[in-house]
């Protein structure tokens, strides 16, 4: 089935109301643009996010983000970086399916997927919020951060009522029951987060990868360099038949579309290691190491620095 794609506008004020209360999206524009979809598989939708920094002009849509439509419900992969996104793809769903969402899963923890989130809390019913065993202490350790953020770039008063938490731990895997089509959840170890959580649709063979997979965008160390190079080894054994990356384009390409990150995460690797032989200091590895390596990804700027510094404390006391 070729790709369609489906475009989808929210109405002139976006005003969202969760848990009975309204929340004031006070720097959101009279309207966002409009929700591209594209209709990657039968029943399989994908939203790509802008390849471009969180904040106000991208509205927090930088991740890719999904549904997928069963006979008997939907399940929503990632809600988007900030509420009115969330707006926005619970609109999209509901345009294009009468059947009922029951499951909206995060991937992991960054705010551009699961800020959507309390779109979806005042549906009746409401929802089944699933993620990594480890996602709630995550958000919940970070909620405080995450919040001050929402404030002080999207303008969106810090309320604690936009942490949604998950209701549904997944520890190893789980299978979801859509109706005539099952996902497939694993969580695994410590790699892009320590709570990173993959979907499979077994009936099209399409991995939501979420950002164990960074295309075009450069990859994000937020957990550990070694340990994500572990998982991507793994995940080389999967067969699917498409991938959706966290950013980026969806591709047929698999393995092939996992060369280039690896690629980045191995200079990384063996330039951090071999200056932490040789004594070089963090501030002198932060502006030598694995810049070569940078230069063709999107917004190397803003993270490469950030990437060496956790590879160097990660690999400073190591055997």
């Amino acid at each position: 089935m070729g790709a369609r794609v489906l475009r989808f506008v929210l109405p002139a004020l976006v005003r969202l109301m969760a848990a009975g209360c309204a929340v004031a999206a006070a720097a959101e524009p009279p309207a966002l643009a409009p929700l591209d979809l594209i209709e990657i598989a039968d029943g399989v939708y994908v939203h790509e996010g802008k390849q471009e920094s969180w904040g106000a002009t991208t509205h927090g849509d930088v991740a890719n983000l999904g549904f997928i439509v069963g006979s008997r419900c939907v399940a929503v992969i990632d809600s988007g970086g900030s509420p009115a996104i969330g707006v926005a793809l619970r609109a999209a769903v509901e345009r294009t399916t009468p059947t009922p969402i029951c499951y909206v899963i995060n991937t992991h923890t960054h705010p551009d997927h699961v800020f959507g989130n309390v779109a979806f809390t005042g549906m009746d019913p409401p929802p089944q919020f699933v993620g990594h065993a480890r996602l709630a202490a995550a958000l919940a350790a970070r909620a405080p951060f995450y919040l001050n953020a929402l404030e002080r770039d999207l303008g969106i008063a810090a309320d604690p009522a936009l942490i949604v938490f998950p209701g549904v731990p997944v520890a190893d895997t789980l299978e979801l029951d859509l109706g005539e089509r099952v996902l497939s959840l694993r969580a695994w170890p410590t790699a892009h987060t320590d709570n990173d959580l993959t979907v499979f649709d077994e009936r099209t063979g399409t991995l939501f990868a979420s950002d164990l997979l960074f295309v075009g965008h450069i990859p994000v160390i937020d957990g550990r360099l070694t340990g994500w190079l572990s998982v991507m080894q793994e995940m080389v054994k999967m067969r699917p038949a498409r991938v959706v990356p966290g950013h980026g384009g969806v591709s047929a390409d698999w393995p092939g579309i996992m060369a280039p990150q690896e690629q980045y995460l191995r200079a990384i690797l063996d330039q951090t290691r071999e200056a932490i032989r040789n004594r070089v200091t963090i501030g002198e590895a932060v502006e030598r190491v694995a810049n070569d390596a940078a230069t063709e990804w999107l917004l190397a700027e803003q993270f490469h620095r950030r990437n060496v510094t956790a590879a160097y404390a990660e690999l400073e006391w190591e055997d």
